[in-house]
């Protein structure tokens, strides 16, 4: 993990405004919930700042967004940074050509997809989601970017859970691209 661009006070600024939400969404888990972030101008001004200053340390070309709550976080790290956003989406949600990458859940399979022609040699992508648990949809769209013959300058993730083997899964996956992890829990 490289240095995180985050102060101190930025960092405890995020970290005000995520909520902890016991037994969501079954008994035992606990929630982080970033909507408070979202709905705080300047918290979510700071977050953007904070993985614009990544993308540029990364020399990203292109933004992948993970569906859902990535999509939030980097369409406008894209806008900002004046570079393109590419949605990584469910399987079964992109219309046309697309290239898919399965991968495994607790129980069972899930996929992943982009669009093809949105990422090409010469693009480095930049990965970007709110939280990296474990691995698992991260690890997918390392493969997706390099099947499209992208390189992948790194990744991104406003929360990193530590106490899953998310990072673990990541290591060979990365090949030796960095990881951020804005805040550890």
């Amino acid at each position: 993990m490289t240095a995180s661009p985050l102060s101190d006070g930025v960092r405890e600024l995020l970290l005000s405004r995520i909520k902890d939400v016991a037994d969501y969404p079954k008994p035992g888990v606990m929630f982080k919930d970033i909507t408070p972030l979202l709905a705080d101008a300047q918290a979510f001004a700071a977050l953007t700042d904070a993985l614009v200053e990544l993308a540029g340390r990364y020399g990203a070309t292109k933004i992948v967004g993970l569906e859902a709550r990535g999509f939030i976080l980097a369409a406008p790290v894209a806008v900002q940074a004046g570079i393109g956003f590419v949605p990584v989406r469910k399987a079964g949600k992109l219309p046309g050509a697309t290239l898919a990458q399965s991968y495994e859940l607790e129980y069972g399979t899930a996929a992943i997809e982009v669009h093809a022609e949105d990422l090409a040699a010469g693009d480095r992508v930049m990965v970007i989601d709110d939280v990296l648990a474990t691995g698992g949809t991260a690890e997918a769209s390392l493969s997706l970017i390099r099947r499209a013959g992208a390189e992948v300058a790194g990744v991104a993730v406003l929360m990193e859970l530590s106490f899953l083997p998310g990072r673990a899964k990541l290591g060979a996956a990365l090949a030796g691209a960095p990881l951020d992890a804005l805040i550890v829990v």
